[in-house]
C-alpha cells in the first residue's frame, strides 16, 4: 500500500467514514492488477520492503509496456531486467525518462520522488572486466532501490596486491557483491578482510571447465570464509538485491537509534 493510500484510510477512519474493522481489512487487502498479462503484485513493497521486479526475458514489447504503464499508473518505479537492445528500441520513446543500461540489460522508468531517507551503502566488486555485464545488473539494480553504491572492478586473485589497496574504500559498507567468473576465488578472499556480508554471485565467464559458471558455483558454495553466502550463475539482480535489503535495514535501524 503506497503512503497516499495509507494516509487516506486513516483520514477516513478520522472521520468517522469507516469503522475500525473497515480500516483493518483495507489495510489487510492484498492488492493484484490484473493486466491480462500478468498479475502485478502491487502489495509487495509493503510485505518485502521493495517492489515488484519484471524479468523482460521471453516477453513482447507490448507485454513489458502494459506492465510497465500499470507499475507506474501505480506509483511503482520501474525495473526490468534481461532486456535485449531490441526490446529497449522500441520501449525508449515510450517512456519518458526511461534509462537502458545495454551493458547489465536492464531497463529503469524512475518516478519523480527521490528517497528521503539512508537506504545504506553496499559495495559491489568485480574480478575481472569480463564480469562487468553482471555487475551493471547489480548496479541497476542498487540504484533502483536507493541503495548507495561503491564499485570497484577488476581486483581478481591473479593479481592480489590490487584487492588490499582499494579495502579502505569498503570501510563503511553494510554488504558486498562480489563477482567472479573462472575459479570463483574472489568472494573468498574479500570476505577474510571485511566485517559485513558478502553476497557472492558466480559469472559464466571462464574456458570449458568453468562449465558456464558452475565451476565458480562449486567455489564460493565451498568458501572457507564465514561471512560469504551465495545467489545463482549470473545473478547481479539477486545478489544486489539482498545486499540491497541488508543495507536498507542496517540503514533503517541505525535510524531508529538516533
Amino acid at each position: 500500500m503506497q503512503l497516499e493510500d495509507l494516509r487516506l484510510l486513516a483520514e477516513q477512519l478520522l472521520a468517522g467514514e469507516l469503522s475500525v474493522g473497515e480500516f483493518t481489512d483495507r489495510l489487510s487487502h492484498r492488492p493484484i492488477a490484473d493486466v491480462g498479462v500478468a498479475q502485478l503484485d502491487l502489495d509487495r513493497a509493503r510485505r518485502c520492503g521493495f517492489p515488484e521486479v519484471v524479468f523482460g526475458q521471453g516477453k513482447s514489447v507490448d507485454a513489458l509496456a502494459t506492465i510497465f504503464e500499470s507499475l507506474l499508473a501505480n506509483g511503482v518505479s520501474v525495473l526490468s531486467t534481461r532486456i535485449s537492445a531490441e526490446q529497449a528500441r522500441e520501449l525508449l520513446p515510450r517512456f519518458e525518462g526511461a534509462v537502458y543500461n545495454p551493458l547489465g540489460r536492464t531497463f529503469r522508468i524512475p518516478l519523480d520522488e527521490v528517497p528521503s531517507t539512508d537506504r545504506g551503502h553496499i559495495g559491489i566488486i568485480t574480478a575481472g572486466t569480463s564480469d562487468l555485464p553482471v555487475a551493471e545488473e547489480a548496479r541497476e539494480t542498487a540504484n533502483w532501490m536507493g541503495v548507495r553504491v561503491t564499485m570497484i572492478q577488476d581486483v581478481g586473485v591473479a593479481g592480489p596486491h590490487r584487492l588490499p589497496a582499494r579495502l579502505p574504500e569498503l570501510q563503511a559498507v553494510d554488504a558486498i557483491v562480489v563477482i567472479a567468473g573462472m575459479e570463483g576465488a574472489l568472494p573468498s578472499v574479500v570476505g577474510g578482510y571485511v566485517d559485513c556480508p558478502v553476497i557472492a554471485v558466480p559469472t559464466s565467464v571462464g574456458y570449458g571447465a568453468n562449465l558456464g559458471g558452475l565451476a565458480a558455483l562449486l567455489s564460493m558454495l565451498n568458501s572457507c570464509a564465514a561471512n560469504v553466502t551465495v545467489v545463482n550463475i549470473d545473478a547481479g539482480f539477486k545478489g544486489a538485491y539482498v545486499a540491497g535489503l541488508i543495507a536498507s535495514k542496517a540503514a533503517q535501524g541505525a535510524r531508529s537509534r538516533w
